[in-house]
């Protein structure tokens, strides 16, 4: 089916439009953007309610159209995005603008453009007899590791009525996505004591410490390639474990006191990263601090979890995905390196959740970022497909 005709491409892009002209980079209040929503929603006759923050600086927005008291669809996006800072923009990020038939701006792919089209959505399916719900879903600091969606997940957990089925549309080229690794960024910090480098022996080097323990993570790292649990379809189709940043010393001819190592875990459903976080804090318990603490009875390792995000793992038979790619047009299926808040939706919500939104991840972040219009035309059209389906028969499970 074609469903009804939507908005056409302009009315699209002009929400998109609007949405880019906030400047929601992760440090900075969505507050306005969250008026923005609330309003246009308010102006088709769509309550919204918004969940804030402690300060009320940034909130999750959630609106629901169609009858409340059946497990329907969630669209779901955030209204964050990364700096422009030291980045080569060659016009402004937050005004957007057409070329090569192409909008550009900072969020057009990630994700304005899934948002604003969704948005666009709002005035055909308030006239549209839905047997179940549309909700849209707007979270925050999504790209600082999905923590601002948290408080909407909790309130989602409690629903007596819980939606049936999460669309994330983060850039997939409107492909499905129904698997993406989970994701931990550790910090590690080694005190020891300082000296002049001519009595090393009396100091206790934290960055030599911290090589030790850097040793060991590799050592975790290569149990997981060899033995740990595998999955198809990934590239790396096993958990990953990876020292990445090593910061210590200040001086040719001082022995350093402090030393922070900073490491991240890309972990299959299968690890438990707490488990290997478990066995990092017993050997350096074993193999390193004895060491430290026979020179300096006072040293110490502290392990900090920064961020911890769960993977997406949905079955690739599940009626919900079958469900989705007949809306797509699409009969293949992906899983994909990069995280997003859908495992949270899936595994902490309970909703079959998938990832399938206009753009290519190749376009985020990156200067220039922008959305194909062929891509916008694509999503517009698995969005009429699927209010049409939602109008006709509902759910077909």
């Amino acid at each position: 089916m074609t469903g009804p005709a939507g908005p056409d491409r302009d009315a699209c892009i002009a929400v998109i439009r609007d949405l880019i002209a906030f400047p929601t980079v992760s440090d900075r209040p969505n507050r306005d953007l969250l008026d923005y929503v609330a309003r246009f929603l308010a102006d088709h006759g769509v309550d919204s309610e918004i969940l804030w923050n402690e300060d009320r600086s940034k909130g999750n927005l959630w609106a629901t159209i169609g009858p409340d008291d059946r497990p329907g669809v969630v669209l779901s996006g955030h209204s964050d995005v990364v700096p422009i800072a030291d980045q080569a923009w060659t016009a402004d990020p937050f005004a957007l603008r057409i070329d090569n038939d192409r909008i550009y701006g900072r969020g057009a792919c990630d994700m304005k453009g899934f948002v604003g089209i969704a948005l666009a959505f709002v005035p055909t399916l308030v006239t549209l007899d839905l047997k179940v719900p549309v909700h849209i879903a707007i979270s925050y600091d999504e790209e600082l590791g999905c923590t601002g969606v948290r408080s909407l997940i909790d309130r989602l957990a409690g629903f007596e009525v819980r939606p049936a089925l999460c669309i994330v549309g983060e850039p997939t080229s409107m492909q499905v996505v129904v698997g993406h690794k989970g994701g931990g960024f550790y910090r590690v910090t080694v005190h020891g004591r300082s000296a002049h480098s001519s009595l090393a022996p009396k100091a206790v080097n934290a960055v030599e410490y911290a090589a030790d323990i850097a040793a060991i993570i590799r050592d975790l790292a290569r149990e997981q390639a060899t033995t740990g649990p595998r999955e198809d379809g990934y590239e790396i189709p096993h958990s990953t474990i990876s020292v990445n940043a090593l910061h210590g010393g200040t001086a040719y001819n001082v022995v350093p006191e402090t030393c922070e190592l900073k490491f991240d875990i890309r972990s299959l459903p299968e690890l438990d990263m707490a488990t290997v976080i478990s066995r990092l804090r017993a050997r350096i318990d074993a193999e390193v601090l004895p060491r430290m603490r026979a020179i300096e009875p006072t040293s110490s390792v502290e392990i900090e979890p920064v961020v911890e995000l769960l993977g997406l793992s949905t079955d690739a038979g599940d009626p919900a995905v079958t469900f989705i790619k007949r809306l797509v047009g699409r009969n293949d299926h992906l899983k994909v390196a990069y995280g997003t808040e859908a495992g949270l939706f899936s595994r902490e919500a309970g909703i079959p959740t998938v990832v399938c939104g206009p753009g290519s991840i190749d376009q985020a972040h990156k200067p220039d970022e922008f959305l194909d219009l062929s891509e916008i035309d694509a999503c517009r059209a698995f969005l009429a497909r699927l209010s049409g389906e939602l109008a006709e028969a509902g759910l077909p499970w």
